[in-house]
């Protein structure tokens, strides 16, 4: 079973769509990547900055959560939770810098839903052997990887691009981790993300 976009969950997908018309402001990732200086000096759209930063702060609460439910479902082999738990740190990772970043930026960030909440909205109940948590694992690192994609063309600076970069990176790298997982091979076509 190949995992596409089609089985991207309507929040990822929605996010993908918006980066086309939406990007970061190369301010938003500077600061993202820790570059304040950089940053201050930028300007940019920083209120759809703050906006989009959210969307995707929204998206690494939502792997943070779906990662916590696949720990703790009980339906995963003990060498795998270690593996999960690695995964939901670096989205807690991620979740740090983005909310600091909105912060650097006079925004607000999106609260966390309840875990019960994201249960529902990702259809936890549905869970019925590791290989379904991992599935779903693999759906939204793809996401995730494809999210981060979609930025990087609207930076004019390689630096500033390759900030972002390295976030899709780790998220591509989960995915393959969890293909290997599941026994699934690797994508066949050459470029296989960002499309």
């Amino acid at each position: 079973m190949q995992t596409t976009n089609d089985s991207v969950p309507s929040s990822r997908r929605v996010f993908l769509g918006n980066t086309a018309r939406l990007a970061l402001s190369a301010g938003a990732v500077a600061l993202l990547g820790g570059k304040d200086l950089l940053a201050q000096t930028m300007g940019g759209p920083m209120a759809a900055d703050v906006g989009i930063l959210n969307v995707a702060l929204g998206l690494e609460y939502e792997g943070i959560n779906a990662y916590q439910l696949g720990i703790k479902s009980g339906l995963l082999q003990p060498q795998v939770v270690v593996v999960a738990t690695k995964f939901q740190d670096d989205h807690k990772g991620h979740r740090d810098a983005l909310i600091a970043t909105i912060v650097k930026m006079d925004g607000r960030p999106v609260a966390e839903k309840s875990l019960d909440e994201y249960a529902k909205a990702l259809k936890a109940d549905t869970l019925k052997s590791q290989d379904d948590v991992l599935d779903l694992a693999v759906r939204l690192e793809l996401g995730a990887t494809n999210a981060y994609l979609g930025v990087i063309p609207a930076f004019k600076d390689p630096q500033l691009a390759k900030i972002v970069g390295r976030l899709a990176a780790d998220e591509a790298m989960h995915y393959a981790v969890l293909l290997g997982a599941l026994g699934r091979p690797l994508p066949a076509d050459s470029l296989p993300f960002g499309a």
